[in-house]
């Protein structure tokens, strides 16, 4: 079948000429503004699917988490022999294709770390392959082996005493989004056919070390691509030419993104922005006849039946840090095209619907791209699917679009990237908490006792000078940002060099935009602490070598979270000026730094390496997660709690401002229609305002204490929570983290 057939009745020429999805897609979808009445149920073969895996789900989660892994095979994309949900129901699979040769089974991926793969496997009961130890030390290095060459004895240090944490210096950095729609646009030929003039054109024979660099990854680009062919034929498809039916676009797309999670264990490993590219396929097979709305479900639904399943071998130190075993295989859905027109098609439909046609999951990320100008009826849809299963993420389309364009993706939990342009180096977070405190303490850290920073004069008075802390924490954090951004160069040198992303590069430009994506932790505790110094009185209380450890507060003072401007001032003036700060360090590969305001479930992780802070948090107890306020300083309701967030600005946070918030269902309404409409109104004036991201969960404390009680219940087995930036199931949970969720403000008025 030649091209001109696979891609009949499509309009536009530019993408014809160039690997250009996003021209092809402004020429082709069809927005919808009509409500989800013409929505399908779950089909036959869905259920007995899904059965199926639930069933297994139960089976892993019996055996400690981790139904089976691979000791044998080292993971990639042509590794294993096809696999299935069930043998026996093979044929009603219409997506197929898994990560190893059996479902929930995890793939040993030694790249990143040899130990790390090792630790994964012996966690759980498993022995690794003793040939695979002596390869990977002897033979091979790894990722994690280069940067612990390489450290220095101070980035150890910030390491060890936890002031950068979540660093991916033991793990896949994740983040990086192929643009695996243009397997279904293109077939593989083709994009190895351009690849293989980009390499042609690399250099001219002047052999630099960027263009040696540039010239060895190309190769790898080639060869991860000719490899996907090969993996689809394991599957019985051709994928070497365009595909030619909704059906195939949808298992084409699927094989790239296969290719990619049988390749890296990285931090967050999104699928992208897909929805309305299929829905392309989708509405010809429709028009031609040749496809109904039940199948075109059944497709979606089986795409997503994968999505759940996708599982890594992770470490305890990374599940600590990572709680409910997440990969943030994030599906971003709706937003808006730069010429004004909704890019919301039936497919962002089909997509919310599988969160009731299969119930609530944590994966695939659900991401609707909002604004205001959406259609009435898609934004109801939306919030009546987060009031049912607060399964949902909302991110300011306005603010993002701008920046980077109509076709960008949320490649983690809440940060953008331009589909198929741009990369991302991922880098954890900075705990600017502890940076207080070592602006207080001279560098020395409160919980370990080490001199860690740079040894600046402490400070000795009894009572804490608002300009005096300002001065020294100045200073800090320039220490911090410095080796911060040196670090993760390091980290993201080695990562390159031995655990680089071919399948997922193979899929993106070759002259590539690179950003440096940076964090911070407990925000919310620094800017609480810098008012109680300013508008109160804070004592310090010291140890027998006079380190400040405790503190005792004398009156009261704004906290973040009540839209008073007092305390909100500061919450701007620390993000602007870290992110100065950042900038003022030379970064991997010229990317552009940017920062985010963002701790996943690590903030438990965080705050136990964490001292007292003047804000009134005890050493230990968990900082608060994200952008949000400080656990307990929320004293004026959800709107004014929203306003604050909303005052941060989202051009200063590239890398994301993450905000969740969890509210009582009578708060929002008695009827679900009158919860919806509440919903609508908040997230239209809380984006009008320029916020960034809200996780949405409805639902009581009553709910999640019972949940914590009564795990074995049926009803609690897919009961789905949204966290930071990101969804788990919360039996998943480990009782700590369950136990911050519950300590967490869940708002019973607006």
């Amino acid at each position: 079948m030649t091209n001109l057939e696979q891609w009949e009745g499509f309009k536009g020429s530019k993408w014809r000429e160039e690997i250009n999805t996003r021209d092809f897609i402004q020429n082709n979808y069809t927005p919808y503004d009509g409500d989800e009445s013409f929505l399908a149920g779950p089909a036959d073969s869905t259920n007995k699917l899904w059965s199926k895996l639930q069933q297994l789900q139960k089976e892993e989660r019996a055996k400690g988490g981790v139904l089976d892994m691979d000791t044998h095979i080292v993971s990639g994309i042509t590794s294993h022999e096809p696999g299935y949900i069930d043998p026996e129901l093979k044929d009603l699979e219409k997506i197929v294709g898994l990560q190893t040769d059996k479902p929930l089974k995890r793939a040993f991926m030694p790249f990143g770390g040899i130990k790390m793969a090792e630790e994964a496997c012996t966690t759980y009961g498993y022995t690794p392959d003793p040939l695979l130890h002596k390869i990977f030390t002897e033979y091979h290095k790894t990722h994690n082996q280069g940067v612990f060459d390489a450290y220095t004895p101070e980035m150890r240090a910030v390491r060890k005493n936890k002031i950068i944490t979540g660093l991916p210096d033991t793990y896949g950095r994740g983040r990086i989004v192929g643009d695996y729609r243009r397997i279904a646009l293109y077939g593989i030929d083709k994009l190895v056919e351009a690849k293989q003039d980009d390499l042609a054109h690399c250099g001219n024979g002047k052999m630099r070390d960027s263009v040696i660099r540039q010239r060895e990854e190309l190769s790898d680009q080639i060869r991860a691509l000719k490899q996907m062919k090969v993996m689809a034929a394991s599957y019985g498809y051709d994928i070497s030419k365009p595909a030619a039916n909704a059906q195939e676009a949808v298992q084409w797309t699927y094989f790239g993104y296969l290719a990619a999670i049988k390749t890296q264990n990285g931090a967050a490993m999104s699928i992208g922005r897909i929805s309305t590219f299929l829905d392309i396929y989708i509405k010809r097979d429709l028009d031609k006849g040749i496809l109904t709305e039940a199948e075109a479900q059944e497709l979606i639904d089986h795409l997503v039946l994968k999505l759940r399943m996708v599982k890594f071998a992770r470490i305890p130190s990374y599940n600590e840090l990572f709680s409910g075993d997440p990969v943030w295989a994030t599906l971003s859905i709706g937003g808006k095209g730069q010429d004004g027109r909704s890019m919301v098609t039936k497919n962002d439909f089909r997509f919310l619907h599988t969160l009731e046609n299969m119930g609530p999951s944590p994966e695939p990320n659900m991401t609707v791209l909002y604004c205001e100008q959406l259609p009435e009826n898609f934004k109801r849809y939306a919030a009546a699917i987060s009031v049912r299963t607060s399964s949902v993420q909302y991110e300011n389309d306005d603010v993002m679009r701008p920046v980077w364009g109509d076709d960008y993706a949320i490649c983690c939990c809440v940060s953008a990237t331009q589909t198929g342009k741009e990369m991302q180096f991922f880098g954890a977070r900075a705990n600017l908490a502890k940076c207080l405190m070592y602006a207080i303490n001279g560098g020395v850290d409160a919980k370990t006792k080490a001199q860690v920073g740079p040894k600046y004069k402490a400070i000795t008075s009894e009572y804490l000078d608002y300009d005096e802390v300002m001065e020294k924490f100045d200073d800090m954090m320039s220490w911090l940002a410095s080796i911060y951004v040196h670090t993760l160069n390091l980290i993201h040198y080695m990562h390159d060099k031995y655990n680089y992303e071919a399948a997922e590069m193979a899929l993106i430009d070759t002259n590539v935009r690179r950003t440096f994506a940076t964090g911070i932790a407990g925000f919310s505790h620094v800017v609480d602490s810098l008012s109680a110094i300013k508008y109160a009185k804070v004592k310090t209380i010291r140890d027998e070598n006079g380190i400040v450890v405790d503190f005792e507060t004398e009156g009261d003072f704004p906290r973040y979270g009540n839209d008073d401007d007092r305390a909100d001032d500061i919450a701007v003036w620390l993000l602007g000026t870290f992110l100065k700060k950042l900038k003022q360090c030379h970064t991997y590969r010229d990317s552009e730094p940017t920062t985010s305001i963002l701790t996943i479930t690590s903030n438990v992780v965080y705050g136990k390496a964490t001292a007292s802070l003047p804000d009134g948090r005890k050493a230990g107890e968990p900082l608060s997660p994200g952008a949000n306020p400080s656990y307990g300083a929320e004293k004026s309701g959800l709107l004014a709690s929203l306003n604050s967030v909303a005052k941060l600005p989202y051009e200063w946070a590239l890398d994301g401002i993450s905000n969740t918030q969890t509210i009582n269902p009578d708060a929002l309404g008695h009827s679900e229609e009158e919860q919806v409409t509440n919903l609508v109104n908040i997230l239209d004036g809380y984006f009008e305002k320029g916020a960034h991201h809200l996780n949405v969960n409805v639902f009581g404390k009553e709910k999640l204490i019972d949940a914590m009680e009564h795990p074995e219940k049926e009803e609690y087995a897919n009961f789905t929570i949204r966290v930071s930036g990101y969804a788990v199931k919360f039996i998943d949970l480990t009782k700590e983290q369950q136990m911050d969720v519950i300590s967490r403000t869940c708002h019973a008025t607006l």
